[in-house]
Formats: structure tokens, sequence, C-alpha cells
């Protein structure tokens, strides 16, 4: 298995999203990082810092230069960082030493590089909205559809009282709806450019250096923070928290599904299933599984990266580099596991009959919690659960169902009609009714 299976060709399509990896390409980053110098060279002609035909030139060359990614290696690791070899290849390629000398002016290496991740970051969170939008909906349509359709519900793993199959799918959407509105707080305390010169006080500018940043900014489509970021890393730290959190989320509707489809329950069947290399009967929750697998891989890259936001003093190249070997990877299974996700909702059927099947024991013990209530109206709460306890222990010995032995017991309410899941489905319906309408808001 090679060091990154999301690059690898034989496991990508299982962990990777090439979408996605496609932002984070070295010719993705290159291509970023000229975008950049040419813009850079654009808002200093603007304020008169260098010659404008020269900043014309450099914004031409910026869009239109093919660099080899390769020439610049052996230059990247005795430097540690790739625009020096850029700047120098850029200057060659122009042939134009009059207006090349002017490539880069008063900024420093991060300074290029955190601005061209901003606008990979932008790519990357636009395609991860649009995929989480799509997510919503469909389990908005499960939600809806499914709504009042019982089955157990499970507390350590142990069937507890009834809830509807549009409610679970509730649960799992909620935490989605409240990521997608910080999304878009999110994105505004990011996607900033990065301008701050060798020691983040823009000096080789002068007096117009904080001119040329909100230029630059204007260019790109970016913010300006109005002070340099270098050291700064809480806009990282809070993508890394976000990315982190939507894939727990995720990774949340993989654990319950791994348990639905399991041999023995069957609650759920999915669009398809992985196969076995000796058991053809099998069909693998594979899907569900791998989200699982990404959330646990993504908590532990969150912590690297917060890890990261520790920076010293002006610049800090150790924790800078944890940055580059963790949030790309974070990036790409954020995508991978939102792409399951809307998969996997909009293929999702529920099996009635194995739900009702973990709704009925024979016995009616599903209902304990609901007798218990309905006695504690006439007796005193801890007397009335008292009873009920007994009672479970005579059901389970006996073998009568829960009902007949309460109207044995306590003749004169009608049990059986109360002591069933469609009567105790509580605010399960409505619970899946509202998610779904925020959801499709």
């Amino acid at each position: 298995m090679p060091a990154c299976p999301l690059d690898s060709a034989i496991y990508r399509e299982l962990l990777g999203d090439g979408e996605i990896a496609g932002l984070f390409t070295d010719n993705a980053e290159l291509r970023a990082m000229l975008l950049v110098e040419g813009a850079l060279a654009e808002a200093q002609a603007a304020q008169g810092i260098i010659p404008a035909e020269s900043a014309a030139v450099i914004a031409r060359a910026a869009r239109e230069v093919q660099l080899d990614p390769a020439a610049l290696a052996d230059a990247t690791a005795r430097n540690a960082v790739p625009v020096p070899a850029l700047v120098a290849a850029f200057r060659d390629a122009l042939a134009a030493p009059e207006h090349a000398q002017y490539i880069h002016w008063g900024a420093t290496s991060q300074d290029i590089m955190d601005t061209g991740l901003m606008l990979r970051l932008r790519r990357v969170l636009e395609i991860l909205a649009a995929r989480l939008d799509a997510t919503l909906l469909a389990l908005a349509a499960l939600a809806e559809t499914h709504a009042e359709l019982p089955m157990a519900a499970r507390t350590y793993g142990q069937v507890a009282t009834p809830t509807s199959f549009g409610a679970v799918a509730a649960g799992w959407g909620r935490p989605l709806i409240a990521l997608r509105t910080r999304l878009d707080g999110l994105r505004p305390r990011l996607l900033q450019v990065s301008l701050g010169g060798a020691a983040g006080t823009l000096s080789a500018m002068g007096p117009k250096g904080p001119a040329v940043r909100s230029a630059l900014a204007e260019g790109l489509g970016l913010g300006d923070p109005r002070a340099s970021w270098h050291s700064e890393r809480a806009g990282i730290a809070e993508l890394s928290g976000w990315l982190t959190a939507l894939i727990v989320a995720l990774g949340r509707i993989g654990e319950d599904l791994v348990l639905m489809t399991q041999s023995g329950i069957g609650e759920v069947q999915l669009a398809a299933g992985g196969g076995s290399s000796t058991m053809p009967q099998k069909a693998n929750p594979v899907e569900p599984s791998l989200l699982v697998a990404l959330a646990r891989q993504g908590v532990g890259l969150d912590a690297n990266l917060q890890a990261a936001a520790l920076h010293r003093q002006q610049r800090d190249a150790t924790a800078w580099m944890v940055e580059w070997l963790s949030l790309p990877q974070l990036c790409q299974i954020a995508g991978r596991a939102l792409g399951v996700a809307e998969g996997l909702a909009g293929g999702l059927e529920p099996v009635p009959a194995r739900m009702a099947a973990g709704l009925d024991d024979g016995l009616g013990l599903i209902h304990a919690e609901a007798l218990t209530f309905a006695l504690a109206r006439d007796m005193p709460r801890p007397e009335a659960q008292s009873a009920v306890t007994a009672l479970c222990r005579e059901a389970q010995q006996s073998g009568t169902p829960l009902a007949a032995l309460a109207a044995d017991r306590w003749p004169g309410r009608d049990w059986g009609a109360l002591l069933t899941p469609a009567a105790q489905l509580g605010t399960a319906p409505d619970d899946a009714r509202v998610f779904a309408s925020a959801a499709r808001a």
C-alpha cells in the first residue's frame, strides 16, 4: 500500500475524491501561486510601486506560463518552500529581465503559498457546500417519507422505546444543517489574502503596503485581513474543526447503518453492497464502513492541525509543514465522505417487516416505559416503576405479553391500544417533518 492511499491507483476510488484531489496537485498549486504573483504585480502597479508595463507583462505571463513541478524539487528540498524556485523559473520563462525584476516584489514565500491555498480552498468549499446541500435534500426526503414508520430506538445497543425511521434520518441530518450554517460564517474568516512581507510588516512596500494588500484582495476576490496572519492560524484551525465535525457527523450515519444492516437485524437495505472473496452470499456494508473509517482518520488529522495552530514568533516553518501534511488529506476525505453519504441517503430503503420485528419481541417489553408513566397518573412514580419492573420479569418468565399482564393487574383500561408503537412515537413524526422542512429551506 502506498504512503498516501488517497493517491493510489488501487485505492483512490475507495478512499479519495478526484475532484478535490485535483485542487491539491503540484500543477494546481503552481497555477494558484502564479495567479497570486500576477495579481500582486497588478496591485503594486496600481499604487505606483512597480511600472504598469511590467505589471501587465507579469500578469499576462502568470496566466500563460507553464512550469515543470519536478524542476522545482531540488531547490524546494533545500529551501523548504517552493517559491524561490518558482520565482526563478518564472523569471527565466519571462525572458525579459527588465520586467522580471519586479516579480514577487516585497512579498515573502508564505504570502504567495497561503494566498494560493485560499484560492484553492475557496473552490473546495464550493464543492463541499453543493454536496452538503444534496445530502440534506436526500435525508429530507427520507425523513418526510418515513416520518411515521415505527422502529425500535436503541440505547447502549439495547431496544429502548419506539421511534420512527424518519426521526432517525432527521437525527442524521440536523448536525448537517448546523454545519451548513457555520460554513457561511467560516468563509469570510478563512478566505483572506496573505501579504505581510518578510516579517509581516510590509516594510519593502513602504506606506502603500496596506493599499496593495487591499487591492490584491479585491483582485483575487478574497478578504483583506488588514494585517499579516503568517503566525495566526485561527482560520486554518477553524476550517479543520469544521471539516472534522462534518466528517464525524457523516461517520455517525455510517455507524448506524453498519448496525442496521447487520445480519439478524436487517432494518434497512443499501442500494449496493460489497462482495466477499470467499462468501458469495454476503453484501457487505462497504460505504457505511468507509464513512466510519474516514471519520476516525479525520479526527486524527484535526489533532495535527489544531496542534499546528501553535506557531512561533513571526513565522514557523515546523508548524506550517504539518499543515501541508494534513490539510489536503482532510479536505479530500471530507469530499469523499459527503459523496458517499449523498449516495447512501438517496438509495437507502427501510425494511418495515424487520423494523416491526425489532419492535415486537412477543412480550411488548419495549412499552415498559409507557406503562410506567400511564400508571404514574394514579400512583407515585417510584411505585409505578417498581410494579412495571416486576411485571417485566413476570412476562419474561411466563411468556405472557406485558399488555395482557397489565390488563389482569389493572383492569378497566385498554392497555392493548396504549401499548403500541403508533401510540408511543411521541414527537418522532413531527421531528422528522420539521427537519425535512428546515433542510429544504
